[in-house]
């Protein structure tokens, strides 16, 4: 439907996060669209990694998570905004076209809600805003019934490593098992119940 779509062009697609990377390497294209769950790499890892690449490529994260938090966190990662799995053709479309302006995409139920996030995070941190790009994934991943082998496997690192990032993200949150992190998790709109 994009190529089809007067003024823009397509100019390579990805099956996961790792082949992703490869592409916006290669084309640096001026807009990518990086969907939150690729296998390999996710879509926040993907977005971070372009950013620490210094790529201007501007990532739009298409994603099924429509919440504040969920939006502030793509953008602490780099994102220049996201758009809903479920938006219309015409929403995805706006959205390509204004991160292409150079300008940030929210969806318009929410950007009133981020900007005050925006606004507070200096004023009071949050726990959650104290764990790495890393440990939010694995919290994440551990939140949705993974197990740490499948996520080693999900991330591309190993097993010991998502162990040490669990341990962090009990510690930070004062959680004591998997079972609070889910629930913490669920309660503040990072996965669904």
């Amino acid at each position: 439907m994009l190529e089809e779509h007067e003024g823009i062009e397509v100019v390579g697609q990805a099956a996961d996060g790792l082949e992703a990377l490869e592409s916006i390497q290669e084309l640096q294209p001026d807009v990518a669209l990086i969907d939150v769950s690729m296998p390999r790499r996710d879509g926040l890892d993907v977005t971070a990694e372009v950013r620490a690449m210094g790529i201007d490529t501007r990532v739009l994260i298409l994603t099924m998570y429509t919440d504040e938090q969920y939006a502030l966190r793509t953008i602490q990662v780099g994102a220049a905004g996201f758009v809903s799995k479920t938006a219309p053709f015409e929403e995805l479309v706006k959205a390509i076209n204004t991160v292409h302006d150079g300008q940030r995409y929210l969806p318009d139920e929410i950007e009133e809600t981020f900007s005050e996030e925006l606004a507070a995070i200096d004023a009071k941190k949050r726990p959650v805003d104290t764990l790495s790009k890393r440990e939010f994934q694995v919290m994440c991943y551990l939140a949705t019934g993974l197990t740490n082998r499948e996520i080693a496997k999900e991330l591309g690192i190993s097993v010991k490593t998502i162990d040490t990032h669990r341990g962090h993200v009990l510690k930070k949150l004062k959680l004591r098992n998997n079972s609070d992190i889910t629930r913490f998790a669920i309660r503040h709109g990072f996965t669904r119940a």
